[in-house]
């Protein structure tokens, strides 16, 4: 069985700005797989090509065996695609919209109305299908975008920030609705920007940094590799970059210190990742104050993946993000859409 999902050697580019270096991997049939990364490090671009709406300038893309380049039109009966934000018509009713849906997929009329009645069964849409859709909460309208992506009966279904705007009970109707599709054999796709999502739901994950994939494997693989627990100390609110320094050369050298790293972005504040042990924190601030520095806070924690990325960039997926949307040209993304 070839895998749901084959990437291998992916490269766009539009006009200067290389928005895919590097990109390869595999998502095998029936799991979850998981893609993070901020905005501006590719995932956009790679979910395009996948659903065969941009073109690759190199690189292999296969869907179930099939090329998106070569077969477009086969690779699309086999895929599912939920966008982030959808604009549905307000005036229809949810079933009105999975009939128009079930026309554009050239569903045949009575197994057209046999996918519409299990899809409104299986996100128990029942009571709200022959309601208009402009009465639909956010919880609601997902649970649609959801329904059509999976009418026609997909191999792969395609999710990007499936819960984004979605109050706590919303986005765990949804974890559990995609747990059910991973149980009966769909293949499922995710990029979010909710790192407690990936980690609860994803079978593997992979992480997308400026277009290249950075780290790849399970949840519980990327955060062994961290190693140790970690431990974020601030010094000052916003400490000078000679304090942080200073207090960094003096935790490296405790023993059960493994890594120091100043994050800029944060105030200077330091992570560390330290071999668990019950006095770290009170070593580290006696340690600290010893120097004649104060502490603002001090925290210690299991890691997480936003620790693999920090590990393997120097700083956060929310710091990344921030710097993303700092560096943003609006002129240029609407540029880059239209291609």
């Amino acid at each position: 069985m070839p895998p749901a999902v084959l990437i291998q050697n992916l490269q766009k580019r539009y006009g200067s700005v290389e928005a895919v270096k590097d990109v390869s991997l595999q998502v095998e049939p029936g799991e979850i797989f998981g893609l993070l990364g901020p905005n501006g490090a590719g995932k956009t671009t790679t979910l395009r090509i996948l659903c065969t709406l941009s073109t690759p300038d190199a690189g292999r893309v296969e869907l179930s065996g099939i090329s998106v380049v070569d077969n477009p039109r086969g690779a699309r009966q086999r895929l599912g695609y939920v966008a982030q934000e959808v604009a549905p018509d307000k005036v229809l009713t949810g079933r009105e919209l999975l009939q128009l849906q079930a026309a554009l997929y050239h569903l045949p009329k009575a197994k057209a109305k046999e996918r519409i009645n299990q899809v409104i069964s299986l996100l128990n849409l029942e009571e709200w299908a022959d309601k208009r859709t402009g009465t639909y909460s956010g919880g609601l309208r997902k649970r649609l975008d959801l329904a059509a992506g999976l009418l026609h009966a997909p191999d792969v279904l395609i999710l990007d920030e499936p819960t984004v705007g979605l109050d706590i009970e919303s986005r765990f109707i949804v974890w559990d609705f995609l747990r059910q599709l991973r149980a009966a054999g769909t293949t499922v796709l995710i990029t979010s920007h909710y790192l407690e999502e990936i980690d609860a739901l994803a079978d593997r994950v992979a992480i997308i940094d400026r277009g290249l994939v950075i780290a790849a494997g399970t949840p519980s693989q990327l955060k062994d590799k961290v190693g140790g627990d970690r431990v974020t100390l601030r010094i000052r609110e916003f400490s000078p970059i000679e304090e942080a320094e200073k207090a960094k050369n003096l935790l490296q050298s405790l023993p059960f210190v493994q890594e120091v790293i100043v994050n800029s972005a944060q105030g200077n504040s330091l992570n560390l990742v330290v071999t668990p042990q019950n006095d770290a924190l009170i070593t580290i601030q006696q340690s600290i104050t010893s120097a004649g520095l104060p502490t603002f806070g001090i925290a210690q924690s299991r890691p997480s993946l936003d620790d693999v990325y920090l590990a393997a960039t120097g700083r956060t997926l929310m710091d990344a993000e921030l710097a993303a949307v700092g560096s943003r040209d609006p002129k240029a993304e609407r540029k880059q859409n239209m291609k």
